[in-house]
């Protein structure tokens, strides 16, 4: 994970179950367990933001 990465506290990783172990990387839209590696890419819907 890159700097501007930060950790999702409270929160499970569907993949492996591992509890505190997943950072969400704001710059390239990604959430990724630091476990088992999996990634999930997050994609907003257009006009979700005002």
């Amino acid at each position: 994970m890159s700097g501007l990465a930060h950790f999702l506290d409270g929160l499970r990783c569907s993949a492996c179950g591992l509890l505190n172990a997943l950072w969400l990387d704001t710059v390239r839209g990604l959430v990724e367990c630091q476990g088992c590696g999996q990634s999930a890419l997050l994609v907003p819907e257009i006009g979700e933001c005002e």
